[in-house]
């Protein structure tokens, strides 16, 4: 069922209760890589799902371009969908594809920023028997951790930079594909559901072509002992 939803900065959004819909990771990458934005940059967001990432940042910068890369035809129709619905599309282009195949879909360094929120779970745990939309953003069935830095490797431009947000687990992967891909991790944060807890998300930004020179930010804490949304996670939220 499609249903719309507004967005804080007042922008409406396509969901379907079916599939995959944005959480908090997608809303904690786009307020993180919003800060790079500058004036007439290109930005990508690869595996953009219901193109929640472009739509929270495009008012960040009036005159960045943004790109949604989506592989599912159905989620890409709905993203091209809201796209229209808030008349951004002179803003945000959305394109039905494959990360994979991203040297026939654009240029080469064509983009000034990468953002990705990009499948977490490596293994069985949780997947369905049926290639359903839920699966294929969760788990890397149609694209890998490898695909994704390959991917943001071809695309940016000479120290472009790259966001992501992922699991602490798998830290030393992702030191070690940007390090082929040379991109150097310039800033990381991790996040604690509770300030009590280990942290369940990191939020990255890699340069390419960059000096190793690697920048620890305090951690974000999600929620307060009571459970509700810290100071700091609601005000990014009203953004």
């Amino acid at each position: 069922m499609i249903k719309t939803d507004i967005l804080k900065n007042g922008y409406k959004i396509l969901q379907d209760s079916e599939r995959f819909q944005f959480g908090i990771d997608a809303v904690l990458l786009a307020d993180y890589a919003s800060k790079a934005l500058k004036e007439k940059e290109n930005v990508i967001d690869l595996g953009t799902g219901n193109g929640i990432i472009p739509l929270l940042m495009v008012n960040k910068c009036r005159t960045a371009a943004f790109t949604g890369l989506e592989i599912q035809k159905d989620s890409a129709d709905i993203a091209a969908r809201s796209v229209a619905l808030n008349d951004l599309e002179r803003r945000i282009n959305i394109v039905n594809g494959d990360i994979k195949e991203v040297a026939k879909l654009f240029g080469k360094h064509s983009f000034n920023i990468v953002t990705c929120n990009p499948p977490y779970m490596i293994d069985d745990h949780g997947k369905s028997n049926e290639l359903d939309a839920m699966t294929i953003a969760r788990h890397e069935v149609l694209c890998t951790l490898e695909d994704v830095l390959a991917a943001a490797d071809y695309l940016l431009a000479p120290h472009g930079k790259f966001f992501m947000i992922h699991r602490p687990f798998r830290l030393p992967e992702i030191f070690s594909l940007l390090d082929q891909h040379k991109m150097e991790m310039k800033s990381m944060r991790l996040i604690h559901p509770f300030a009590n807890k280990e942290p369940n998300m990191v939020l990255i930004e890699a340069r390419k072509n960059a000096k190793r020179r690697l920048t620890i930010e305090p951690p974000l804490i999600v929620r307060y002992d009571d459970g509700e949304y810290t100071e700091e996670i609601q005000n990014i939220y009203n953004k």
